[in-house]
């Protein structure tokens, strides 16, 4: 099973027990509507502008919809997947309910055909951090370079190494002797500070995991990548995008286009 799997199997299968409706609910946030990125979005949106009166949009890591279905009621047309195949039946019952027409399938953004349909936005909305090793980060800046119209907009929010999450850092640190790698001490796991990769204890046969990684007889699976915000921005930079909006007050969440667009 590839890293990223069980931690978003397992959530929306507690999303679903619990009788809530969305990611966020299950880690003390109320209400399907309050999503990380609705602010940066309402703030953002107002400022692009596209190429038709009826945008096409795609959110790739939708999750149960919150943020896919924050677009369509602003009147994009919007294409969604996630890899959890529940998030998918969640959302198409959610947005039903609302009276939203919205195609939602089941897919992994780094497994995307790079020949479909292109859309003016494409939006991540906290997908990216979970998306750990850079071949992987460069099969979805590649995905989304090919689905992506050349006046297009791609909008990222992902957790940051900011000053809140720096707080995080311990002394206590593991080495992987197999690379070397000096793994800090990061809340209830371990960070590469030069990598910003995130380790988490495995508490399971490590070989269902073929991204395990044993330190010191212990197993760790890779789950997140916080970057520096400089950082993130350029290997977005090296991806072949431009930032055309940022704000202070959103610093993980940023507007980009083609490096090479000219309006």
């Amino acid at each position: 099973m590839h890293y990223y799997y069980p931690e978003h199997l397992e959530g929306y299968k507690r999303v679903k027990a619990e009788g809530k409706t969305a990611w966020n609910e299950i880690h003390g946030v109320e209400g399907y509507d309050n999503f990380s990125s609705r602010a940066f979005l309402e703030t953002v949106l107002p400022r692009l502008t596209f190429s038709t009166q009826i945008p096409t949009a795609l959110e790739y890591g939708c999750g149960t919809g919150p943020s896919t279905c924050f677009l369509a009621e602003r009147g994009f047309r919007v294409d969604a997947i996630d890899l959890v195949p529940l998030a998918i039946e969640m959302g198409k019952e959610i947005s039903s309910q609302r009276g939203l027409s919205i195609n939602f399938e089941v897919g992994d953004v780094c497994n995307l055909k790079e020949d479909g349909k292109q859309y003016n936005l494409i939006v991540d909305s906290y997908c990216l951090q979970c998306i750990v090793f850079d071949d992987e980060r460069q099969r979805v800046f590649s995905s989304v370079q090919s689905r992506l119209k050349p006046s297009g907009y791609y909008l990222v929010s992902t957790a940051i190494l900011d000053e809140e999450h720096e707080a995080l850092i311990g002394s206590d640190t593991i080495e992987d002797s197999d690379t070397g790698v000096v793994y800090n001490e990061y809340g209830e796991g371990f960070i590469d500070l030069n990598t910003g990769i995130v380790l988490r204890s495995l508490n399971v046969r490590g070989h269902e995991y073929s991204d395990a990684i044993r330190i010191s007889e212990k197993l760790y699976l890779p789950n997140r990548r916080h970057l520096q915000r400089t950082n993130l921005i350029s290997e977005l930079q090296s991806a072949g995008f431009m930032v055309v909006y940022q704000d202070e007050r959103f610093p993980q969440s940023v507007a980009c286009k083609f490096k090479d667009y000219t309006s």
